[in-house]
């Protein structure tokens, strides 16, 4: 079993979903978070998660998008927790758009949280982090279609296809430091936002569903699960890598012959 006892990690988008998870394991495996968002209720809840299981956790409102809130962020958590061991990268925004219907506001809302947002809070801790002397790891979630591709998320895959070139260079650069770089990639996710984003009618959610060949969506614990794995001392020796948890999706895409998860006819 892992252990991040004594460490203390930033989570951006921790207020719901996968980032809500997040935070609550690493509070388990030992670790003090400190939780960004856009909306203080939703962060003082699961500060409170954190607190009713014996676990620290300070909420801090933060928009990524701004460069000057994240530095108020980190500072902080330093403030709070006298360190800053680590980050997840884990504000993202997104919706399903055909690429000749996409606003210029639409591509950069999406940018400014997906890529600016992550180098944003990616340089504000490993600035810290190098300051301080200490060894330290970051993960940002991102998504198999930043190296794949997918229609109708040309800014998405864009902005997280950055995210993982800018984690791969920075890995290489700062493990003089002692910091280690790595990515995630959930797939479909049981989880409102994603939800809302990207399958909000049950025929689109059949159709997301009907892509994944181990035939379910994953459950966000189980993200969370792998992301304490890769901030702990367990993964120290890994650094600039994308592990991909998507049930097969990325591996399942078809052209030819009956869909993957027809009836296996009989002969």
């Amino acid at each position: 079993m892992e252990s991040l006892e004594g460490r203390v990690f930033v989570v951006t988008g921790g207020g719901s979903g996968i980032g809500r998870c997040v935070a609550l394991r690493l509070a388990e495996l030992g670790a003090a978070v400190a939780i960004a968002g856009r909306r203080a209720e939703k962060l003082d809840a699961v500060a409170a998660e954190v607190a009713a299981h014996g676990g620290q956790a300070l909420a801090v409102p933060t928009d990524v998008r701004q460069p000057d809130q994240v530095d108020a962020l980190v500072g902080r958590a330093l403030d709070r927790f006298g360190q800053v061991d680590g980050l997840v990268n884990n504000a993202a925004g997104n919706f399903v758009v055909p690429a000749e219907k996409l606003s210029a506001n639409g591509w950069r809302a999406v940018v400014d949280i997906v890529l600016n947002g992550t180098w944003y809070c990616t340089s504000a801790v490993g600035r810290a982090l190098i300051e301080s002397g200490r060894p330290g790891a970051i993960l940002s979630v991102v998504a198999t279609y930043a190296w794949i591709g997918h229609p109708g998320t040309v800014h998405s895959a864009a902005a997280k296809a950055g995210v993982v070139t800018m984690t791969r260079t920075l890995a290489a650069e700062w493990a003089r430091y002692g910091i280690r770089l790595n990515c995630i990639a959930p797939g479909p996710t049981t989880t409102d936002g994603a939800g809302a984003a990207l399958w909000a009618t049950p025929e689109d959610h059949a159709r997301v569903l009907s892509s994944v060949p181990a035939a379910r969506f994953a459950e966000p614990a189980e993200i969370a699960d792998l992301c304490g794995l890769l901030l702990s001392d367990r993964a120290g020796y890994v650094t600039g890598e994308v592990l991909t948890a998507d049930g097969g999706q990325s591996l399942g895409r078809q052209f030819y012959g009956p869909p993957l998860n027809a009836p296996v006819p009989t002969v």
